[in-house]
């Protein structure tokens, strides 16, 4: 198996995170002697936050809950350092929770490129907004209160579907549309389909 990048989009409540966690167990048990480098945004922007340690921890803390969009500074160094610890041109590399837009899609080409990925996979979970916003707000998390949505789903839908295009325009890139809206066997399953992986 040749190293797989791939990049999850979808709006918050698509199921990014599941599908990942259930990606990286496949890769790992059909590729065992490759290293699968999973690389998720939200999580470490939570992390961060929990640290608690100084003004950039506790503003970021503060606005986790708000729906606001964390400030590219912030994403590209949490996401840059993750890159640079554990990636290599060897790795299988699964991303969610960037590019947010498509400035930042164009620098994360700079890493792409000195990793030698050339060939990415975007997996786009096409999950219409009456159902996210449900999942949402059922899952109980602090941060998903009606405005917060509502702000997530604006930003999703000016920001990041015109990621999407970019990736469909880029040479090398393979945009796969999923229905997110199937069980998460279903959506797992189409995945694996998508990217071959038998």
């Amino acid at each position: 198996m040749q190293p797989k990048t791939v990049i999850f989009i979808g709006p918050q409540g698509s199921g990014k995170g599941t599908q990942i966690d259930q990606l990286d167990a496949i890769l790992t048990e059909k590729d065992p002697t490759r290293q699968v480098v999973d690389i998720q945004t939200g999580r470490r922007f939570r992390a961060l936050a929990a640290k608690g340690e100084g003004y950039t921890e506790e503003h970021v803390a503060a606005t986790l809950d708000s729906g606001v969009l964390q400030p590219l500074f912030l994403s590209v160094n949490l996401w840059g350092d993750a890159m640079r610890e554990h990636v290599d041109d060897e790795c299988h590399l699964l991303v969610d929770g960037f590019p947010r837009t498509v400035h930042e899609a164009k620098v994360l080409e700079s890493a792409l490129s000195f990793y030698q990925r050339d060939a990415i996979d975007i997996i786009n979970l096409d999950t219409p907004e009456s159902v996210v916003r449900e999942r949402m707000q059922s899952r109980g998390r602090a941060d998903d209160t009606e405005d917060s949505i509502e702000a997530r789903l604006k930003w999703y839908r000016e920001e990041v579907l015109p990621v999407i295009a970019y990736y469909r325009k880029r040479e090398g890139a393979t945009v796969h549309d999923i229905d997110g809206t199937l069980s998460i066997d279903g959506v797992h399953d189409a995945i694996l389909t998508a990217l071959a992986i038998t």
